[in-house]
């Protein structure tokens, strides 16, 4: 009979023992769920939202710090550009300062050894002016004495007719022909 009974038995349908000790253990766990593991879940949700919302928080707080670090850093960099900048044009400026001392040292000494050079030349010309004027003053003595036909020994009678002959040939030359008029005294013979 057993097993006509269970035969009219539904097997979808749990005895009613096992219904109310399922319903009983479901409230006992629903309640230790809502009492102790609940709770938990919900600090610990909280800790990882707020650890969470922390961490945001300093990642933009650094970021923030960063950004400041960033414009700092152009800032520092932007006044570094512009101090080279100024050492740079007073390096070029003060290059150029240089070369123009330089080259007005360079000038004076030009001028210095160009006046020197004249002064020189100046000399040796007066010299060979002066070595000219007496090699030409003893050839005239001596052609005069052979246009004349007579001695020309005596010094003051050479002296003055050698002074006679040089300034008639400055005479010559300051009218600026090279001739001056005069014919010279070789040419009078010929």
């Amino acid at each position: 009979m057993n097993i006509l009974a269970a035969e009219s038995h539904n097997p979808l349908i749990p005895p009613v023992g096992e219904i109310v000790v399922g319903t009983i253990t479901f409230a006992i766990l629903a309640f230790v769920m809502i009492k102790f593991v609940v709770p938990r879940f919900e600090q610990v949700f909280q800790e990882r939202r707020a650890a969470i919302e922390g961490g945001i928080e300093r990642a933009e707080a650094m970021q923030a710090e960063a950004k400041a670090a960033l414009e700092q850093y152009r800032a520092q960099l932007a006044d570094a550009r512009n101090e080279a900048a100024q050492i740079r044009d007073a390096a070029r400026a003060e290059g150029q300062q240089i070369l123009e001392e330089l080259r007005a040292q360079a000038q004076e000494e030009s001028a210095r050894i160009v006046a020197r050079g004249e002064e020189q030349l100046a000399a040796q010309r007066q010299q060979v002016v002066n070595q000219l004027r007496g090699q030409i003053g003893t050839l005239a003595v001596e052609l005069a004495g052979r246009v004349v036909g007579e001695s020309l020994a005596d010094d003051a009678r050479r002296s003055g007719t050698v002074d006679r002959f040089l300034d008639e040939l400055d005479g010559m030359t300051a009218t600026g022909d090279g001739r001056g008029g005069a014919v010279p005294v070789g040419e009078s013979n010929r």
